[in-house]
């Protein structure tokens, strides 16, 4: 889930939506290997933070004395994008892509990275190097699709996203994503119906159930004030 977003749009509404939609980027869905998700779920922000400073200060020791660390370079860099340190996360997990070209899960980081400053493309070209058609991964496919939707491309998108969902079926991340796109486009009752499903996993977040009521009150606005056109620059 996780991401600074500024947009050309009508109404503090779409503003708020494309947010949330950035958010999809974070790194809540791929941190397992350094931070178990189960125990994430049951600490506050603030201690998840902590977390994160500490990771990040274990890494980046590590990282000065052994820079072509795979691992280390990987670790580093998920600890300094989930600071919010995007600069640094990206020169690093640029750095690790050169040196490991055949890593997904680093082009996978790297591809994020990107998009979190504003490289859409770039973020887009790598992330197609981060799977392989024969073997496609669902959270590589759902960040694909939330790229497209800040592109204005929610049609596209959505195809990422179905394609998500057919290898992780019922995962809340997509769903939400998927629900947002559809809000994006004012598609309302679409999109109410994907976030629906999405909350009601066991395995859905806070944001999960927040991006849900983002829409169901955007179902009580003037629909003038969703916005029509949407560019943005994706936060993690």
């Amino acid at each position: 889930m996780p991401v600074g977003t500024s947009f050309l749009i009508r109404g503090l509404a779409a503003a708020t939506l494309a947010v949330a939609l950035s958010g999809c980027m974070a790194d809540r869905d791929v941190t397992g290997s350094i931070m178990k998700t189960s125990a994430s779920r049951e600490v506050t922000p603030e201690q998840r933070e902590a977390r994160w400073r500490q990771l990040a200060s274990s890494y980046g020791a590590a990282y000065q004395k052994d820079p072509g660390d795979a691992s280390t370079a990987y670790g580093y860099g998920l600890a300094l994008r989930a600071l919010g340190q995007k600069a640094q996360a990206l020169a690093v997990l640029e750095s690790a892509s050169i040196k490991h070209p055949q890593q997904k899960q680093i082009l996978g980081a790297y591809g994020r990275a990107l998009a979190d400053v504003g490289r859409l493309d770039d973020a887009m070209a790598v992330l197609e190097r981060a799977h392989t058609p024969d073997s496609p991964d669902w959270r590589i496919l759902n960040a694909q699709g939330a790229i497209l939707d800040q592109l204005g491309r929610s049609g596209d998108a959505r195809g990422y996203y179905e394609a998500a969902l057919k290898i992780a079926p019922g995962e809340p991340s997509v769903l939400s994503n998927l629900g947002l796109s559809y809000a994006l486009t004012k598609e309302l009752p679409k999109a109410e119906a994907a976030l629906q499903q999405a909350a009601a996993s066991p395995k859905a977040g806070d944001d999960v159930r927040a991006n849900l009521a983002l829409v169901l009150s955007l179902k009580r606005q003037d629909p003038t004030t969703i916005g029509k056109t949407v560019k943005a620059k994706p936060a993690a």
